[in-house]
């Protein structure tokens, strides 16, 4: 089982009324909840850790992870709200408003950090679950808890708008690298890190210290996987974008979907991933994607949709 470790959230989407009026609808997100609804829908075994609220948010939140196959074992139940985030869209592109003080995902503590299981295989990090306090540092220390046993996915997705303090955010984002056996980062993540060479620098900087497999999406213009023997590059496939919301966390869907598939999540198997077993899981992570962007919010693609 693959678990999705972070923030569960309710988007609140831009949509116009049958007055005519600009409203917001509620919808399931968050970039956990979305990589795990993902995997569900794609055919993995997944799962979903973090705090969820008893509230009807909390209680929706449940509803569609049942409806999208994702096990619900290590939730941690919390009578506080669910976080609320109010999208903006401009030509396709969101931006987000957050209302995450004492909320049930926020207040996660190292108390509540669940004992796993021996189906639990891989752990993915990620989002803006990593920024807040005490959350931030509950799942830095899960995630230390058990580096040496399973194998850790990060995918920082870097909002600077939400990041107070940006020194300790690298700071904690940096030390969870040195943890990961996979990170994935886009080309706006990368230009947070500020590193002065290209992507294939900073590719092979890291690989030479830290993760077995590393990948860097650019958007339209596809996605580049990289180990320390190979360099796999994907074009992007042609759709009409609607709009970009959970795009990067179906990516992570489709990418470890077809690694668990493969049976390539083992501790230290990504770094023995064969070309064409890495351009397998590139592809259907791209495929993913390109259909999540091809329409409104984020709504991944099942499994048959990508035949």
């Amino acid at each position: 089982m693959i678990i999705c470790c972070g923030e569960a959230l309710i988007d609140m989407l831009p949509r116009r009324s049958t007055l005519g009026e600009t409203a917001f609808s509620p919808y399931p997100g968050g970039g956990m909840l979305n990589s795990a609804i993902a995997l569900g829908r794609l055919g993995a075994n997944a799962g979903l850790y973090c705090g969820i609220s008893s509230d009807m948010f909390g209680q929706l939140l449940r509803k569609t992870l049942a409806a999208s196959h994702v096990d619900e074992r290590y939730l941690h139940p919390s009578p506080l709200p669910t976080t609320l985030a109010f999208v903006q869209l401009n030509n396709g592109q969101a931006s987000y408003f957050f209302f995450d003080e004492n909320t049930a995902g926020r207040m996660l503590v190292e108390a509540d950090l669940p004992a796993l299981g021996n189906e639990v295989e891989a752990l993915l990090f990620g989002g803006i679950s990593l920024i807040a306090e005490p959350c931030g540092s509950t799942y830095e220390t899960f995630m230390r808890r058990e580096s040496q046993n399973r194998t850790m996915i990060l995918d920082p997705n870097i909002r600077p708008d939400f990041i107070d303090d940006h020194t300790r955010h690298r700071a904690r984002i940096n030390s969870m690298m040195t943890m990961a056996d996979i990170v994935k980062l886009s080309d706006e993540d990368l230009a947070w890190f500020g590193h002065a060479g290209s992507p294939d620098d900073f590719a092979q900087d890291r690989l030479r210290r830290e993760p077995g497999l590393i990948v860097i999406t650019h958007g339209e213009k596809g996605t580049v996987g990289y180990t320390r023997n190979h360099r796999i590059a994907i074009a992007a496939p042609t759709v009409e974008v609607v709009d970009t919301v959970g795009a990067g966390d179906t990516f992570n869907g489709g990418l470890l979907a077809s690694l668990q598939a493969q049976g390539l999540l083992g501790k230290g198997r990504p770094a023995l991933l064969s070309a064409e077993q890495l351009h397998a899981a590139l592809e259907m992570a791209s495929h993913a994607a390109a259909i999540s962007v091809s329409r409104a919010g984020a709504n991944p693609p099942w499994r048959h949709e990508l035949a």
